[in-house]
């Protein structure tokens, strides 16, 4: 998949670009409604032998417009992002910086520049999507500023439990502690990956060593408590329990911790990155009168998530 990161003026030219199917939208999640749009272009571009890409952008909107809600943590930071666009077969992504000088553009100059002068004859995009100056551009618009230059297509919205799926609902979820319903949303698990850093190293004394987490701030962390995950590693996965909090019977802290016990593992892991699934919520993080009480929770903990992925 190649990558094109663009900003305002792009300086590609048309002669030089394949006849292309773009999906449009910023894509956070990549979520089961993102599929759909991603796959229909997908379908048409190799459909017609035309050349599939997804343009996408970054920062989120939101950010640079200075938006009341500014999203700065991500379902999908970018280059999350990309991997899950390269997983769906595309064969390129316009990666496009948001700035003021994007925003600026009135809705013709943004089709002249970035439909048609990157040799896009055919667009997809959710019925919702907008584009140009304050967003006063849409998909009933686009057949006047595409011309003769454009086709598209319009896909609807894609719904679960009569909400539609989208990102915001699943950044709500993610939040929420309800891992069930925001990877049902995703169509996959939620993924955050991190490198392995010194912790205290208290969990081995107590029979279940942790592998401490540094995870970027970009990442959207679910709420603080205790999950049930997988870890990916080395081409191989583990089950495991992640506990995501202060660790309060040990310390009065406002430093959150990211903590994975990995099950049936016992090798160093530090300096490693690791990919954790999140797979289900299991309780809030407490404040136990004692180690021996934590102890026996943590039995139950695991007792409960070996049986949560038999």
């Amino acid at each position: 998949m190649e990558i094109y990161e663009l900003q305002h003026p792009h300086t590609l030219k048309y002669q030089d670009l394949p006849d292309t199917v773009l999906a449009v939208g910023y894509f956070d999640g990549v979520h089961r409604g993102h599929q759909e749009v991603i796959r229909t272009a997908k379908q048409i571009a190799d459909e017609t032998g035309r050349t599939s890409a997804v343009m996408t952008f970054h920062p989120h909107p939101s950010v640079v417009l200075k938006k009341e809600t500014q999203h700065v943590k991500y379902i999908t930071p970018l280059e999350d992002k990309i991997k899950v666009l390269e997983d769906l077969g595309i064969d390129r992504v316009y990666l496009v910086t948001f700035n003021k000088d994007l925003a600026g553009l009135l809705p013709q100059e943004f089709v002249n520049h970035y439909f048609i002068g990157l040799h896009v004859s055919h667009v997809v995009a959710g019925f919702d999507f907008t584009y140009g100056r304050m967003g006063k551009g849409t998909m009933d618009t686009l057949p006047t500023h595409g011309g003769e230059y454009l086709s598209q297509t319009v896909v609807s919205k894609v719904t679960e439990h009569e909400k539609k799926i989208s990102s915001t609902l699943i950044r709500d979820s993610i939040r929420e502690g309800n891992i069930a319903l925001a990877n049902e949303l995703l169509g996959r698990p939620y993924q955050i990956r991190g490198k392995v850093v010194t912790g205290d190293q208290r969990g081995r004394t107590i029979g279940f060593p942790t592998a401490n987490l540094y995870v970027s701030e970009e990442y959207l962390l679910p709420k603080v408590g205790v999950y049930a995950v997988k870890v990916l590693y080395n081409n191989s996965s583990y089950y495991g329990m992640a506990n995501i909090g202060y660790k309060p019977t040990f310390q009065d802290t406002r430093v959150l911790s990211v903590e994975i016990n990995l099950f049936d593992f016992e090798k160093d892991l530090y300096g490693e990155e690791l990919t954790v699934e999140w797979h289900a919520f299991i309780r809030d993080e407490e404040k136990f009168n004692g180690v021996d009480h934590l102890i026996e929770q943590l039995q139950k903990d695991e007792a409960e998530i070996r049986n949560f992925f038999a």
